[in-house]
């Protein structure tokens, strides 16, 4: 109903010797693209997860799965931490990783929540800003390094991949320049700013925004895009109020794309799109202009305030990350 029908990865898509990690992966949309990244040839995948128990369940539901037993029966599947509510367990994580892994070929920033109550982190963010774009880019600039080392020894670009919404486009409360009185993340903090309804597509605009920032600093060496999939039967809906949540079950039941379809998308962005979409947002696998207000008089200040506010914010857990302020 209204949404195009997203095709089949295409024939002789692989990921063959490649490695990934998945934020979020041990459910929905994250455990389904690990499934398909895992049948295209994926040699090493890492779920990323709040919880360690619930990850090792999505490992092992991945490990029995016929199909990947079939295609890629020798593939490693590790769950490591990641709580995207605290800096803390991403610098954590972080570090896990480059203890852990030699090469990265594919970050894929999928984890995420939709709230329509206001909450503080436990970083002392806003909870939404906090899980869907501050701990990813903390994530995102500190394992930078790997992705561009593993880029030279392929001699091919790596990729670090959104997952974005088309909510920015229609739904975000920004239409105006922010105040210069106040950084951008106090504006986002600030309950009198938080709009139930508006404060998801609000985290996916930033998500935008830092897409094309992150975009300039390796290009030809990591592509950094962020895509939409579409209106998906996935959980997202599970902090929303009962009869808000029950009416929105019902239109994903009777709207949404399965979570096979919707993952197609992910896994494109990933690993099929080319070096055309650094720094843009994709929709329907084409790239699309996003958020009238990132492309609009206000863009490229805004731009600059939330990226050099939030790396100013991220050396406070990570003092490395400083060059890139």
């Amino acid at each position: 109903m209204g949404q195009p029908l997203i095709p089949l990865t295409p024939e002789g898509t692989s990921v063959s010797g490649k490695t990934i990690i998945i934020t979020g992966g041990n459910a929905g949309l994250g455990l389904e693209a690990a499934r398909q990244f895992l049948i295209l040839g994926c040699s090493r995948m890492v779920l990323a997860c709040r919880s360690i128990a619930r990850g090792q369940e999505a490992a092992a539901s991945l490990r029995a799965d016929p199909a990947i037993q079939k295609a890629n029966p020798s593939a490693i599947i590790d769950v490591f931490e990641l709580d995207l509510d605290d800096y803390h367990s991403g610098v954590r994580f972080v570090r896990q990783v480059t203890s852990s892994l030699t090469e990265l070929d594919i970050l894929l920033n999928n984890g995420g929540m939709a709230s329509m109550r206001y909450e503080t982190s436990t970083s002392g963010h806003e909870r939404t800003m906090q899980v869907n774009c501050y701990t990813h880019i903390l994530i995102s600039l500190a394992l930078l390094p790997l992705l561009r080392r593993t880029a030279a020894a392929r001699g091919s670009p790596t990729r670090i991949t959104f997952v974005g919404s088309g909510t920015q486009k229609t739904q975000a409360s920004l239409k105006g320049a922010l105040p210069e009185d106040v950084s951008a993340l106090e504006y986002f903090d600030d309950p009198a700013n938080f709009s139930r309804f508006r404060r998801y597509a609000d985290s996916k605009l930033a998500v935008n925004a830092y897409t094309r920032r992150l975009a300039t600093l390796a290009p030809g060496e990591v592509v950094v895009n962020n895509l939409c999939p579409g209106l998906v039967q996935t959980g997202l809906d599970k902090n929303l109020p009962g009869p808000l949540k029950f009416i929105m079950g019902w239109v994903r039941k009777t709207a949404a794309r399965t979570v096979e379809e919707g993952a197609r998308t992910l896994v494109f962005a990933a690993a099929v799109a080319g070096e055309e979409t650094n720094g843009k947002f994709m929709q329907q696998n084409k790239v699309d202009e996003g958020a009238p207000f990132l492309n609009g008089p206000h863009a490229e200040r805004f731009v600059d305030r939330l990226w050099k506010e939030t790396v100013e914010d991220l050396v406070k857990v990570d003092a490395a990350l400083g060059e890139f302020a």
